[in-house]
């Protein structure tokens, strides 16, 4: 395992962090519960080869995450690893309810102490109407002279400026958490953001770096432009660990082949790993998957109205959805339409106007035939 500087704390973590959010289940009872023994034998194993954090909250798996991390840390594993939670804002409506969730989760975990622990989903209506009018910022200082926790932290879900005015707004943060993957480098947090937290002490770390999944198995033409010498996993993971601002990767992971398989690219990762190419070669691939319209229609309305009735644009949407959401969602998307592309009846009146020259009544036959 490769360690990292977890921001101006002195702590070293291991490359890769276990996230206890998408764990393995089982069906009882016509309910789906966490697998105990295969999540607690794949953190475990994750342990033994380096890892030294396991990242939980409050509500993952309806509320049974923490229990199943507190089991899985017994025998010894505690003194291994450090344990991170949040604490759930939409929950709390007094600083009382934010000392008897702390105190609830302590008793979950099993432990006395919470190494990390952070203000859970932070956006502008939490920061202002949960976290400062309930004083949570003094609660959460409070917590770590007494011993509850450790290092305070934030996990975040709103836009870049929101992410400055949280990261300026209290002098104690020790860390963040925010999504990022080489297609979110402009959203939510954005890369600006994350350097800007990282060069104020914060250590940086990281959920969602696949993207929900969508990067493990990317749509066909984002995958071409990867190089097969790794799996797209590998390359996802590695965009973030060249990067020196990030302190700790999370994955959530559901099966031991991905807790095998993340070991195996932990082992590998390191700070500036990739050449100008290889970042050139992602960028690239950000540019196919943000524009990875099967037809390039730019919304821009200047076929509508069709004199037959079809939403041009939004068939073109939904077909697009294809290579972004997986053909059931879009055929799901299709049959709400009122009016389809079998509709089309070739007039080529759109096509005349058509800044991007789009064949569209050639594009709405193909559509027919895709959505059948």
């Amino acid at each position: 395992m490769n360690y990292r500087d977890f921001g101006k704390t002195g702590l070293k973590v291991s490359a890769l962090g276990f996230g206890a959010m998408r764990l393995p289940v089982i069906e009882k009872d016509g309910k789906f519960e966490i697998d105990e023994p295969e999540a607690i034998k794949m953190i475990r194993h994750a342990i033994d080869e380096g890892v030294n954090y396991v990242d939980t909250a409050y509500p993952y798996h309806d509320g049974m995450s923490e229990i199943l991390v507190g089991k899985a840390l017994k025998d010894g594993y505690r003194e291994k690893t450090y344990i991170a939670t949040k604490s759930p804002l939409w929950d709390i409506h007094s600083e009382e309810d934010f000392w008897r969730i702390l105190d609830h989760q302590l008793e979950k975990l099993q432990t006395d102490y919470i190494d990390f622990y952070l203000l859970h989903a932070v956006d502008r209506n939490r920061w202002e109407n949960v976290i400062l009018k309930y004083n949570l910022l003094d609660a959460m200082k409070k917590a770590r002279d007494l011993g509850k926790i450790k290092y305070i932290g934030f996990s975040f879900h709103d836009n870049k400026q929101t992410f400055l005015d949280v990261v300026d707004g209290f002098d104690e943060w020790d860390f963040c958490q925010i999504q990022m993957n080489y297609i979110d480098v402009n959203n939510q947090a954005t890369i600006e953001g994350m350097e800007y937290a990282a060069g104020k002490g914060l250590a940086v770390v990281i959920m969602e770096p696949l993207l929900g999944g969508k990067l493990a198995m990317p749509p066909e033409n984002v995958e071409k432009a990867l190089p097969d010498t790794k799996t797209p996993v590998e390359w996802a993971l590695d965009f973030l660990w060249n990067r020196e601002e990030v302190s700790i990767i999370l994955s959530g992971m559901s099966n031991y082949k991905q807790t095998a398989d993340n070991l195996l690219y932990a082992s590998r990762s390191g700070i500036g790993m990739l050449s100008k190419e290889d970042i050139d070669m992602l960028t690239e691939a950000k540019r196919i998957y943000d524009t990875m319209a099967l037809v390039s229609c730019t919304k821009c309305q200047y076929c509508m109205p069709c004199p037959f009735g079809l939403d041009i644009p939004g068939i073109f949407d939904v077909y697009n959805k294809t290579a972004t959401k997986g053909m059931r969602r879009a055929k799901e998307l299709y049959d709400e339409l009122e009016v389809k592309a079998d509709t089309c009846k070739t007039c080529r009146k759109c096509e005349k106007v058509c800044p991007q020259h789009i064949e569209i009544s050639s594009v709405m036959k193909k559509i027919v035939e895709v959505m059948q």
